[in-house]
């Protein structure tokens, strides 16, 4: 794991483009501390920052050829990279290291671009091919690791983290406020839209090609589910042949995601997915494993009970960290400089102290269970979905509404609600089932009534931008043939899975520490099975992950292997109010500096934090506009202030 950056050009300035590549790599020098190293010639620049994890003595970058033809700079791991290397050593290719790097510049020399669908891994890399002139980027299928890119007059830039960009003389940062109405409808902005005016993010499993005649981006994969009617066909196969391959694709996953000349821990949760990952870990490697949770004052978020009967089961050497609510306001400054872009929950900010301890404790990487909720339909809000159907199909019932009380057993607020909220807050009454978001909708809108605090200068900017129309008009063609459960996973993995949970609560917080995550859930053989999965053997009845719970429960404690999902979350508001409040609030909140910014109006921003600081705890709405409203502004405090004259971008998307 490491950070790239580099450039496409003949960059203008007064400067060396050694001076300028070792300022961009030492602007992200976080995600890779063990060593550094660049590379340029007449067109273009190269730099890497390295996190050593595989060959530790030979893995220096940018790596180049016998020949010096291709040179390439590379952040990630390729899990299957024994077995490529197998297969070019037999092709007569010879290696002088032991890394994963030198096989992407074989496999470019054997296969040209193309090779990208060779891989299994985490991954974004830059190829630069001197003999073509062409410089070949790309981002692994999910979209685990971050590829950042910018056009100037003077060349192409890129990076893993926009502070690569930010580096470049004459770069300036200038809000997008279309990505900002985006965040403030689905927590993220919709790739290759960033929060930063005219900065570019790769999406997932895209490659690009830069060269004197501009820039192609296409993709080389893409997520896909069976037609309903094609779903329905695979229940001719057993659920016990389903179970059997799941468990052998799950347990090779792991597999070869514990390929590391150093020690790979686990993070451990107490929910399902974590556990399972921690027990298949043990299963295949049975050494001391060591595993890293996080717990909580309140008992509203403290998962420490399940933890703790999963490290008695599997006998880990285990460390906890307890993430006070005062901790999360006085780290959420380091956490928004982590992410780069504004967030509405503080979910981010215990993970941030977390992957700190586990560099603390000496550990580079850890694995996690993410991806198991999106893959086998674990989140509540595929099960809510399945009951505002069942309302739908009889609107006037009095019990199926209650339903949804049974399903949020965990939010204490929304038990007390009346009939008539929970009919109107989940769209109980039947109207757009037909909508390709049905499943979403409840959520955007929610989070949307946060735009009441947008100030009038930025909404005559947005001029009646719909966000959900803009989301609709880029689903796949194919989507509404799918299962309505294919379509609300389709806009969890594709869309909050790297937007989000990826990025903001993953790569960016744990690298911000020097520390991979590793995702077996993710590996996209298992995302590709899973995805034919026949609908009613992920979600049956109302038990979320039925089939990887069945092809699992043999590994955990049946209270845990049986546990409901209960989602990460953080406190919000308690975090920002009372005696420990942090001084940046009152500060980022008061009237000149939201004058400064421009975004948010200050009167009514005013009332929501005298409203926090009276009661101390705030409304799911008051919440998430409180923590973007922060969020925001510390963004801008931190990259836009004192800034302007963004530049320009023009990029085909092929």
């Amino acid at each position: 794991m490491c950070g790239i950056a580099g450039y496409y050009g003949r960059p203008a300035g007064d400067f060396r483009r050694n001076d300028l590549l070792s300022a961009m790599i030492g602007a992200v020098g976080h995600r890779g501390p063990d060593d550094s190293g660049v590379f340029f010639d007449d067109h273009v620049g190269l730099a890497h920052a390295r996190l050593s994890i595989i060959d530790l003595n030979s893995g220096h970058q940018p790596m180049t050829d016998t020949d010096e033809a291709l040179w390439v700079t590379f952040n990630g791991e390729i899990f299957n990279y024994i077995e490529l290397r197998d297969d070019l050593k037999a092709r007569g290719y010879v290696f002088r290291t032991q890394s994963d790097t030198e096989v992407l510049l074989h496999l470019y020399a054997a296969h040209g671009p193309e090779f990208v669908n060779l891989l299994n891994g985490d991954f974004a890399f830059a190829i630069w091919d001197s003999r073509a002139r062409r410089l070949m980027l790309a981002r692994d299928r999910m979209g685990v690791r971050p590829l950042y890119y910018t056009q100037r007059k003077d060349g192409f830039y890129f990076g893993s983290e926009v502070k690569a960009l930010d580096a470049v003389p004459g770069f300036t940062a200038e809000l997008d406020p279309l990505a900002l109405d985006q965040i403030f409808t689905f927590w993220f902005p919709l790739a290759p839209r960033t929060p930063f005016k005219d900065v570019c993010e790769l999406p997932p499993a895209h490659m690009m090609l830069v060269d004197d005649n501009g820039i192609t981006v296409r993709p080389y994969w893409q997520l896909d589910y069976p037609d309903a009617a094609e779903s329905q066909a695979e229940e001719v196969r057993s659920e016990a042949d389903f179970t059997r391959e799941l468990r052998e694709l799950l347990m090779d996953s792991v597999r070869i995601r514990l390929r590391a000349d150093v020690p790979v821990g686990a993070y451990l949760s107490g929910g399902l997915d974590s556990s399972i990952i921690t027990a298949s870990i043990n299963e295949i490697s049975p050494q001391h494993l060591r595993s890293f949770s996080v717990a909580f004052e309140s008992a509203e978020f403290d998962e420490s009970e399940f933890q703790n009967q999963m490290v008695s089961a599997l006998g880990t050497r285990h460390s906890t960290i307890t993430c006070r609510s005062s901790d999360i306001g006085d780290m959420f400054p380091a956490v928004i400089q982590a992410t780069e872009r504004p967030i509405v929950r503080t979910g981010p900010a215990p993970l941030y102290a977390l992957s700190g301890h586990v560099r603390d404790a000496g550990m580079k990487v850890v694995m996690t269970g993410e991806g198991a909720d999106e893959v086998f339909a674990g989140y509540d809000i595929f099960k809510e979905t399945k009951i505002r159907r069942f309302c739908a199909r009889d609107p006037q019932s009095t019990r199926r509404p209650k339903l949804f009380q049974r399903l949020y057993g965990y939010l204490p607020g929304l038990q007390a609600q009346s009939q008539s909220y929970l009919e109107s807050f989940f769209n109980t009454g039947g109207g757009g089932v037909d909508d390709p978001l049905f499943s979403h909708l409840p959520r955007f809108n929610t989070t949307a009534g946060a735009k009441i605090f947008f100030s009038q200068d930025l909404k005559q900017t947005l001029n009646g931008y719909d966000a959900v129309d803009d989301l609709r008009s880029q689903l796949p063609a194919d989507f509404g043939r799918w299962h309505p459960l294919s379509q609300a996973q389709y806009l969890e993995t594709a869309h909050l899975l790297p937007g989000y949970i990826l990025s903001s609560q993953g790569d960016r917080v744990s690298m911000a520490n020097a520390v991979e995550g590793r995702f077996p859930f993710l590996d996209h053989r298992l995302v590709e099975f899973a995805s034919r999965i026949p609908p009613k053997l992920k979600l049956r009845g109302l038990r979320e992950k039925h089939i990887l719970r069945e092809a699992t429960r043999d590994l955990l404690p049946p209270a845990v292997a049986n546990r409901p999902k209960q989602p990460y979350r953080a406190p919000d508001a308690p975090a920002f109010f009372g005696p420990s409040a942090p001084a940046y609030v009152a500060e980022v909140l008061s009237p000149s500096a939201l004058s400064q910014s421009g975004t948010f109006n200050a009167a009514a921003v005013g009332k929501l934090a005298a409203k926090g600081a009276r009661r101390g705890t705030l409304g799911f709405r008051d919440n998430t506009a409180l923590v973007g409203i922060l969020s925001s502004q510390l963004w801008h405090r931190r990259f836009v202030a004192g800034q302007s004259n963004a530049t320009e971008l023009s990029v085909n998307y092929a």
